[in-house]
């Protein structure tokens, strides 16, 4: 789908970019570009908004960053707070796909264009000006074929980290089901059987207390898909602390750095790797696009590559 954005003269703004690494000196700026991110504490969304300030700085913008820390109601107010501030586009990645609707339609209504990475608002009557993520759904398919790699001559009862606040994260475990049910359609003595499926809210701590629950109430558990990198090492720390580190076999998704270190060490199997990188900078042009009123993709989805230990071993940012 094509969209065509606005054209007209952007009022100069004078502001300060303040990041979690520090804050850029104030320079005139042909404007502001307000990003609300899921979580600053996540290194994914540190990358994308170090990227986006770095791309948005080549076209004369500047990009405030604010943390919405998982709190839709705070994400709110920040969009709020940008209408006010009249920034010429928001970003945000929604810290609920729904609930975020309502803050989304005021954007529409004061005529800021409000555009998604990495997760996509499915709310009704929105209107998105554009996205660019990771084809999630591909990704847990990915994720569906490395699980398969490694119990798919024996079956296992197996268990999954979800996170159904996120679109993304929806999609991710949508896929890898798909996957392993067509597995267990063809493999009658081989099923991949899912005994448990507890939100660990993405995050390091929350998944490690929901591993404690799988093992404890799955003694025969096999494996685990973890919808992201910290949820996949909180499980690492789980199984650790129960004994039970290579005997139950972790996929993770992202492909951020601790995760990698984590796939070389043998903690985590393999990973679906996104590219945050490469979302950031589309988005940002992008925005340049609707704001010169050019033609742009409206949607942009770029599928993951599996990542495996023998990866890992050629990969030159590791340790």
């Amino acid at each position: 789908m094509i969209c065509r954005g606005r054209c007209g003269a952007v009022a100069l703004l004078l502001v300060v970019v303040c990041l979690v690494v520090g804050c850029q000196e104030a320079t005139e700026s042909k404007g502001v570009i307000g990003y609300s991110a899921l979580s600053m504490k996540n290194p994914f969304f540190t990358i994308i908004a170090e990227t986006m300030a770095e791309e948005a700085a080549q076209h004369g913008y500047t990009v405030q960053v604010l943390d919405s820390e998982e709190d839709v109601e705070k994400q709110a107010r920040q969009i709020d707070s940008f209408i006010q501030q009249q920034v010429v586009a928001i970003v945000i990645n929604p810290a609920d796909r729904v609930a975020i609707g309502a803050a989304v339609k005021k954007a529409n209504e004061a005529g800021v264009p409000l555009f998604t990475n990495d997760a996509q608002c499915v709310a009704e009557g929105v209107d998105i000006a554009g996205h660019a993520g990771t084809d999630n759904e591909q990704g847990g398919r990915k994720a569906g074929e490395a699980m398969i790699e490694v119990l798919g001559e024996t079956g296992g009862e197996i268990a999954i980290l979800a996170y159904p606040q996120a679109h993304s994260c929806v999609l991710r475990v949508r896929g890898f089901k798909a996957v392993i049910e067509a597995h267990n359609a063809e493999h009658p003595d081989a099923q991949i059987r899912i005994v448990a499926e507890n939100d660990g809210g993405g995050k390091q701590g929350i998944s490690r207390k929901q591993t404690d629950l799988f093992i404890s109430r799955n003694p025969e558990l096999a494996a685990i898909f973890a919808i992201n990198d910290p949820s996949a090492l909180g499980a690492y720390t789980a199984l650790e602390a129960a004994g039970k580190a290579g005997k139950v076999t972790i996929i993770g998704f992202d492909g951020e750095l601790a995760g990698r270190q984590a796939i070389k060490e043998g903690k985590i199997y393999a990973d679906p790797i996104q590219f945050p990188k490469k979302m950031a900078r589309v988005t940002i042009e992008n925005i340049i696009k609707y704001l010169d009123g050019q033609e742009f993709e409206k949607v942009q989805l770029f599928p993951t590559e599996l990542y495996r230990q023998s990866d890992a071993l050629d990969d030159p940012e590791l340790k």
